[in-house]
């Protein structure tokens, strides 16, 4: 990736200063309590949920496997559609692309459509240093933009803002960046809306070049597909002379009848609704029919080596939904700008660290932004383990180990902090090695359960202060199998111990 958000410190710091803002935590909670409710109504409609989430994950899990037999056919077929396909390792190597492309048009702006992929190579800065401005058209995007503020959340970016600070950032920048708000701008919905509308119309009449991602690419046909609720991604999509996609090399299914479980899944999981407003579908280039030229830029960007992980791959199954975001109780309460990446939430704390490595400080912290609840996996529609990696990861953060970092076998080192931790596993797999020891320390621990502390000492005090810490029992679990034969001296029955 193009690195973590300039400044931005670990995720423990950075989560310790965003709790501390009530208007943050309440625009947060009033936002993820309503979709989270409204998605689970949407589900609930469907009797067949559970069978449609397996089949999105085995269609990911089969389209991984063979990623590169489904990468040549979708480039056969989009070039024989019309279109032009490039490779693009990382992230400068895309932002190259995409600039010369648009220099090539001899054109200096550029709308968009809401894109991750674009925002996690750093797109828009890397146009602006060519002398090339990006208009993002998403309402939220929008928002962020004119706001010079980060995307905090995947489906909703300006998620952390509420309608008074929105109508402050439209007064205040719109004029910088084309037609300026109306005058007596209010904070309601409408009003907000049609300011956005205004602003945008004549940005989708001018544009010669559109910029976008796609939420899913069909091999067999080497069709695109963009799915959104406002119409603007159509207006990008159809009204440019030339269209420029930036697309993850994960977002692969290999036929139409694949794309149909996530038409189904997608919108349920994300907006609640039972299909998106505006699904729109291209295929390479059509005399009469939107743009004259389209370029599809592939990018790996850490994908491949992510895939080279047997547990952290399922990572890439992820559709973009951000249902894990919003049952989330870190997120509602730390917000996404705390985990320093595009992807915030249970999903970033996984993703970001696979593509972009645990090297930073920032890295090494997003496995541990979780309490492990394994709420996002119970709501996740392709059922990515998301507690499972995450413990996975937390794995190799604190004992390093052999990954794959630009397709070469590397050892990581365990990253610094985490010397105690370290520490206590080796003991805990010395006596767990060792039935003696561990029966021994268990006895001691039993016999001297009356001088034990309420709350533990230096670092583990955090921990403590809120919870309770569990009791030791009066006897060992071995001393008392052995002094009731199994549960069965007491007068309980071995079969009834066993329930």
């Amino acid at each position: 990736m193009s690195g973590t958000f300039v400044g931005m410190p670990a995720f423990p710091e950075a989560a310790r200063e965003a709790v501390g803002d009530r208007t943050l935590r309440a625009n947060l909670r009033h936002a993820t309590h309503t979709i989270r409710a409204k998605r689970a109504a949407a589900v609930a409609e469907v009797s067949d949920w559970a069978q449609l989430r397996e089949a999105g994950k085995r269609i990911k899990d089969h389209t991984l496997r063979r990623l590169d037999h489904y990468l040549v056919q979708l480039e056969e077929a989009v070039t024989a559609a019309g279109g032009t396909v490039h490779w693009a390792a990382d992230a400068d190597e895309a932002n190259r692309i995409v600039a010369a492309l648009v220099k090539e048009t001899g054109e200096s702006e550029v709308v968009k459509v809401k894109s991750m992929a674009t925002q996690e190579i750093g797109l828009n800065e890397a146009l602006e240093a060519e002398g090339i401005r990006a208009y993002e058209t998403d309402l939220a995007e929008l928002i962020v933009q004119l706001g010079r503020d980060r995307p905090s959340h995947i489906l909703v970016p300006a998620i952390h803002r509420n309608r008074g600070e929105i109508r402050d950032i439209f007064a205040r920048e719109m004029s910088a960046w084309g037609l300026p708000a109306p005058e007596g701008l209010t904070d309601t919905p409408a009003e907000l809306a049609e300011a956005a509308r205004l602003h945008l119309r004549e940005k989708f009449l001018r544009a010669k070049v559109g910029i976008s991602g796609a939420n899913f690419m069909v091999a067999e046909t080497g069709t695109l597909v963009v799915v959104e609720s406002e119409g603007n991604g159509r207006m990008c999509l159809t009204l440019p002379e030339t269209l420029i996609s930036v697309v993850g090399i994960e977002k692969l299914v290999p036929t139409w009848r694949d794309l149909e479980v996530f038409l189904q899944t997608l919108p349920r999981s994300s907006t609640a609704e039972r299909m998106n407003p505006y699904t729109s579908t291209w295929t390479g280039t059509t005399d009469g029919d939107g743009p004259r030229t389209f370029h599809l830029v592939l990018l790996d960007n850490g994908r491949t080596d992510t895939l080279a992980d047997e547990v952290g791959r399922q990572a890439l199954r992820c559709i973009r939904c951000s249902a894990c975001l919003n049952v989330c109780p870190v997120y509602e309460r730390a917000g996404g700008h705390a985990y320093g990446s595009v992807y915030p939430g249970p999903i970033g704390a996984i993703l970001s660290p696979q593509l972009r490595g645990t090297g930073s400080e920032i890295d090494a912290s997003l496995p541990y932004a979780s309490s492990l609840c394994g709420a996002c996996y119970e709501v996740c529609p392709v059922a990515i383990d998301i507690p499972e990696v995450l413990v996975h990861l937390r794995e190799r953060v604190v004992q390093g180990g052999p990954v794959t970092r630009e397709g070469n076998k590397v050892v990581v080192k365990p990253a610094k902090g985490h010397a105690a931790e370290r520490a206590a596993m080796r003991a805990a797999r010395w006596a767990f090695g060792r039935p003696g020891a561990l029966r021994a320390g268990q006895r001691l621990a039993s016999r001297t359960r009356g001088l034990h502390p309420r709350t533990l000492p230096g670092p583990g005090r955090a921990w403590s202060a809120s919870r309770d810490l569990p009791a030791v029992p009066a006897e060992p679990f071995r001393d008392w199998w052995q002094r009731t034969n199994g549960g069965t001296a007491d007068g309980t029955s071995g079969e009834g111990a066993a329930k």
